[in-house]
């Protein structure tokens, strides 16, 4: 091959991996499999002429292979393969194809290349995403548990909501005569105790390691503002990564998936729900966080304690952006008569560009 540039393509499986090598000069495609772990795939990358650069989607391999040839001084990148166009009548899928698409597509430039975390950084976003998991397991614990109740017509009297001590102390109360039932209320009521006592114990972990972590200034310095908490900050850190990376609050919005979508026209332009893009768990967090606004601006007693030791201009800011925030929320629900669901994401595609201002202050 002539010195032109080597685009290759990797399509890594646990114990094989696909190689594909385009030329931008000759057009020539060389192809390769390869039998091992992704690691394996380093010997043969050596073996190529250069300049090369590399890509493979991210996915189940994890970030590994991309830290490895890095450090060797291969230039890779990992690439989003929900970003991906795919032909609508394309129907043969191999590793190869893929391989070659992804070189191709490399070289014209048409791949959305993601954020590579390093080793703690992944780490930690592997903590963090385990506490949601336990969440969403919880969530579906419950569901199961309320929906066997209300069959057995099993309803709480209250006073308060349910799933507090109050409730709690209901369920322990509830009995029935035939075994089937009692069995099956048992392994329910027990799988929701356990994976509480999970959840609680995963936040406990975090809140300890999150102070002395990569993001620890980061975190202390988002909790000063209303509804983000240790946790919340923590979240949002292991999903969005290096805040650096934005350049406007713009794009850190559209990364989180709370602009609108659109389709437009010629002369007409439509704009649509939210596009719900990237982390689920950062746009749920945002959203969570931004319903707190709703509330007349104040400092409470947990946000008083957050803040304190925190720059007196830091502090100012978050004051100036709960006062924002809120006087958006009371001109859109109250003022035009917004939907609170639209007042919400509003407000939550406002807080992460403050949440921005701070991070990269």
């Amino acid at each position: 091959m002539p010195n032109g540039m080597r685009w290759v393509g990797l399509d890594v499986h646990a114990h094989t991996s696909t190689v594909a090598v385009f030329d931008d000069v000759t057009g020539e495609v060389m192809t390769r499999r390869v039998n091992g772990r992704p690691l394996e795939v380093l010997d043969v990358l050596h073996q190529l002429p250069r300049p090369l650069r590399a890509v493979y989607e991210a996915g189940p391999t994890g970030y590994g292979l991309v830290r490895r040839a890095r450090m060797e001084g291969i230039e890779m990148a990992v690439c989003s393969p929900g970003n991906i166009d795919r032909r609508g009548g394309d129907r043969v899928k191999t590793d190869k194809r893929d391989a070659i698409r992804l070189a191709r597509l490399f070289a014209a430039g048409d791949l959305r290349l993601v954020w590579v975390p390093t080793e703690e950084q992944e780490q930690l976003r592997d903590l963090v995403r385990c506490r949601e998991d336990l969440r969403a397991d919880l969530m579906r614990a419950r569901l199961r548990l309320a929906a066997f109740l209300l069959r057995r017509e099993r309803y709480f009297p209250g006073p308060g909501e349910r799933w507090t001590l109050r409730h709690r102390h209901w369920l322990s109360q509830q009995s029935f005569e035939d075994a089937p039932s009692r069995v099956t209320y048992a392994d329910y009521l027990h799988a929701h105790d356990v994976l509480l006592a999970r959840r609680e114990l995963v936040a406990r972990e975090l809140e300890a390691i999150a102070p002395n972590c990569v993001w620890g200034q980061t975190i202390a310095r988002l909790c000063c503002l209303r509804g983000i908490n240790t946790l919340t900050a923590l979240g949002l850190c292991a999903e969005i990564g290096d805040w650096t990376r934005f350049d406007h609050p713009d794009a850190i919005a559209k990364y989180v998936g709370l602009v609108p979508s659109e389709h437009s026209s010629g002369q007409t332009r439509r704009l649509g729900k939210i596009t719900k893009a990237g982390s689920t768990h950062a746009r749920r967090l945002l959203v969570e966080a931004a319903l707190h606004y709703r509330l007349t601006p104040a400092v409470g007693g947990k946000l008083a304690i957050r803040q304190r030791g925190h720059d007196p201009a830091l502090i100012d800011q978050a004051w100036r952006v709960q006062r924002r925030l809120h006087a958006r929320w009371k001109l859109l629900r109250e003022g035009r008569g917004k939907p609170a669901g639209i007042v919400t994401i509003a407000i939550a595609r406002e807080l992460v560009g403050a949440c921005w201002e701070i991070a990269t202050a």
